[in-house]
């Protein structure tokens, strides 16, 4: 199925939501946790809150300083507590909630419905405190299960660190249907965004994360996905395959385009002397009620395929922005590992409650692509993306349709064109001198945001909510780059996130929404463009009926609720 062909079937339209299941069964939700059983676990230390306790712990704040992102301190070479923190900042659970009988668990990164389709692998060697090996993440239990132990002759060969992500699609398209393809391809942007994040509030310097150009066949072979035995159960049926997504090299070296080909093929080589994989994946829902085929379908039309992996590598050339401007917000003088920890997703809004002016510019400043700092250098695509804003709260802002053009790759002048002729494009006299920031239309916004998010009302009774407008040319001839956006809109969405925490706020990713009102609104007259995420960001009303747990102990650690302006 051509990518354009599967993204207009996805569409929501008010009267025709995209194909997906017609009841839901919410007590037989697919497994969240996937397991190998079979494989040796090893537990990996919890240090967060240690980390967060010390006086010497990164502030928000400093992670936008240009002292963090153009370091040339040497590379940090991680041992097992540096890695156990990684990904506890990154992947792990961050609580337990509890409403009634009802519990369950959130985790560092986001995800639609909660329902964590993003799977993690390590490939390791010469790392102090753990076997060479290729691994598997446990999220639940805070652990890495070894998949494959690998015997090498070398005594003290060069360290190596790769994570990889993939793709269980049926944890998504349990809940959402056709469209669950979309999400799961947010997800992994979301996920990518936070390793950086956790990387950069543990010292790792940018350069030293950078994605990997590899075939998706490929990918498979080395994260031990294409292996229809693994899936096998003792009955016959089978386990839920994961596809494939991205490998980053957390050793890379300091030249940007250095973690390519080069790396992969060693890499390659060292994992293609084993053949001793261990462990059986578990089956995450015993009762498959639906089957999408299109999403098998829109998967296969967007692989990566063996012929030119390196071409579906497209960095982004040092950026002209100037250094971002250093955080202000009302928490962002706390550590960094604590508004990683401490992000949620807001489940409704109070109105009355608004954004300080300062902030948000601090916020539209972080989004801009900067390519020596967290989250950009760990993305394939990072540019390409634009934003649309509805302004209904913001200290100083008439309210309106904005649009921060974050993407100066196209200019201004083409962009008017592709838009509807009515907006006015007036710069906003109070956004920094750097800032691309013009406001469309000065209206009322709130019912209109809420209308086009699918009658959501946290679109509407929030700060500011926006839509993220992709240019999707190209993807005929690379398809693969429907995959890259948006991965890049999902990376766009983390930062939102933590800036609002960072400002006091709450934000939350919104999947849902009416595609074409909300093309019709812009004035899109083709396909060329289209919209792939919406979010939104306001003061929190928090639910204190929800008991909430630590994330892997008895004493509870959740942190204050943010207090909003």
């Amino acid at each position: 199925m051509p990518i354009r062909e599967y993204h207009q079937r996805t569409r929501h339209l008010p009267d025709a939501y995209a194909a997906g299941p017609e009841s839901l069964d919410w007590d037989a939700q697919p497994n969240p946790f996937r397991r190998y059983d079979g494989a040796r676990l090893v537990p990996l230390p919890l240090g967060a809150t240690d980390l967060m306790a010390r006086p010497d712990a990164r502030r928000w704040e400093q992670l936008w300083q240009p002292s963090v992102g153009q370091s040339s301190e040497a590379v940090v070479i991680p041992d097992l507590a540096q890695l156990g923190l990684l990904l506890e900042l990154s992947l792990a659970l961050s609580a337990w909630k509890q409403f009634g009988n009802a519990k369950w668990s959130l985790r560092v990164n986001p995800s639609s419905g909660n329902l964590h389709p993003t799977e993690c692998y390590l490939l390791v060697r010469s790392m102090a405190g753990l076997e060479d090996g290729v691994y598997h993440y446990r999220p639940d239990q805070h652990a890495l299960e070894l998949r494959c132990p690998l015997g090498l002759e070398e005594e003290s060969p060069e360290p190596l660190l790769y994570l990889g992500l993939s793709s269980v699609h049926w944890r998504e398209a349990w809940k959402y249907g056709e469209r669950a393809y979309r999400y799961c391809q947010l997800d992994v942007g979301h996920a990518l965004a936070a390793v950086s994040f956790a990387a950069s509030t543990l010292g790792w310097h940018p350069h030293q994360i950078r994605p990997v150009a590899l075939a998706d066949s490929t990918l498979a072979s080395l994260l031990g996905l294409d292996r229809p035995q693994d899936l096998q159960q003792a009955d016959g049926s089978m386990a839920e395959a994961e596809h494939p997504d991205c490998l980053l090299n957390l050793l890379a070296n300091r030249h940007p385009d250095s973690a390519s080909a080069e790396e992969a093929e060693q890499i390659i080589a060292w994992l293609g002397q084993q053949k001793e994989w261990m462990g059986r994946a578990n089956v995450l829902d015993p009762r498959h009620m639906y089957q999408w085929l299109v999403i098998d379908e829109v998967a296969a039309a967007a692989r990566i395929p063996a012929t030119s992996p390196a071409s579906a590598t497209t960095r982004l050339a040092a950026a002209d922005w100037p250094a971002p401007a250093i955080a202000s917000g009302s928490e962002a003088r706390q550590p960094a590992a604590r508004l990683i920890r401490q992000r949620r997703s807001a489940q409704a809004f109070d109105a009355a409650g608004g954004m300080a002016l300062a902030d948000f510019y601090t916020l539209l400043d972080h989004c801009l692509p900067r390519s020596d700092y967290s989250p950009w250098h760990t993305l394939p695509l990072s540019h390409g993306i634009q934003l649309m804003l509805f302004v209904h709260k913001v200290e100083g802002l008439p309210s309106g349709l904005y649009c921060l053009q974050r993407d100066t790759g196209r200019s201004l002048t083409d962009m008017q064109a592709s838009l509807r002729a009515e907006f006015q494009w007036q710069p906003v006299e109070s956004a920094p001198e750097h800032l691309p920031f013009y406001r469309l239309l000065a209206a009322g916004t709130r019912r209109t945001a809420m209308r086009l998010s699918c009658q959501q009302a946290i679109a509407g009774e929030s700060a500011f909510s926006l839509a993220m407008l992709a240019d999707c040319d190209g993807m005929e001839a690379e398809p693969w780059r429907y995959r890259h956006l948006y991965w890049q809109a999902g990376a766009i969405g983390q930062v939102l996130y933590l800036e609002a925490e960072a400002a006091g706020l709450r934000g939350t990713g919104i999947g849902c929404y009416y595609d074409d009102m909300v093309h019709n609104l812009l004035g899109l007259q083709n396909d060329q463009q289209q919209v792939l995420y919406h979010f939104t960001v306001g003061v929190p009303v928090i639910d204190h009926r929800i008991t909430s747990w630590s994330a892997y102990g008895k004493a509870s650690v959740e942190p204050s609720p943010p207090t909003g302006v």
